[in-house]
């Protein structure tokens, strides 16, 4: 039983799906009071943090309808809002050697797994700036001096990205990611003023997946920041 605290870009397929129906029993567990995994570690670590499941399970479900599935099952839990578990069974850094190890002559997931600091920084850089612009820029400077070490980035963003982002964040990056796949000013000028953040996201996904834009692909901002987005 797992429940990953990393992107759910990283997953495979088998993987996004698995840690989807092990989070529901995770719920149901806390949820019903049943007994079954009631004390394994990754059923512990989430006691008191509806909110948050909730919150991982609206990231899956984001990933998931990227990549063409359809949720049906919502979680709405959500005591605790705001508060996501200190705990960690693996850190970051080693969730993605796991998954490296799992994915030997395997399908990859929507991301491929970061084998250096830049990449790293690059798939997550679009999920920080909707979050905050002086963070972002200061981890690019210290990215380029090598002034992190891997593990350390990977903490810091596995927690940057657990931070609502405002929506006018989330719209500012939103635009910057339009732009790899609009076909004119024209249409930039018409579309960013007629659609909302929320219809301009979903439509930069189609576009970005059905064209292999493997920049906008690669990173974790694609699918993550339709979760802080009201639901249609």
């Amino acid at each position: 039983m797992r429940v990953w605290d990393i992107h759910p870009g990283y997953l495979n397929r088998q993987s996004l799906l698995g840690e989807h129906r092990e989070l529901h029993g995770i719920v149901s567990i806390i949820v019903n009071g049943k007994k079954g995994y009631a004390n394994h570690p990754e059923t512990l670590r989430w006691v008191g943090y509806d909110w948050a499941l909730r919150q991982r399970h609206r990231l899956l479900a984001c990933e998931m309808a990227l990549r063409g599935f359809t949720d049906k099952s919502p979680v709405t839990t959500h005591s605790n809002a705001g508060l996501w578990p200190e705990i960690y069974l693996d850190t970051p850094a080693r969730q993605f050697e796991l998954l490296a190890d799992k994915y030997v002559d395997r399908e990859a997931g929507r991301i491929p797994l970061p084998k250096n600091l830049p990449q790293l920084w690059q798939q997550h850089k679009y999920s920080v700036l909707a979050r905050n612009p002086q963070l972002y820029q200061k981890i690019g400077q210290d990215v380029a001096r090598k002034q992190w070490a891997f593990s350390d980035l990977a903490l810091l963003l596995t927690t940057i990205l657990r931070e609502q982002p405002t929506e006018g964040g989330i719209r500012n990056v939103v635009q910057h990611m339009w732009g790899y796949v609009s076909e004119g000013s024209l249409e930039n000028q018409g579309i960013i003023a007629r659609w909302s953040v929320r219809e301009l996201l979903i439509e930069t996904q189609t576009r970005a997946m059905a064209s292999k834009v493997s920049y906008l692909i690669a990173s974790t901002a694609l699918s993550e920041l339709l979760v802080w987005l009201p639901e249609a």
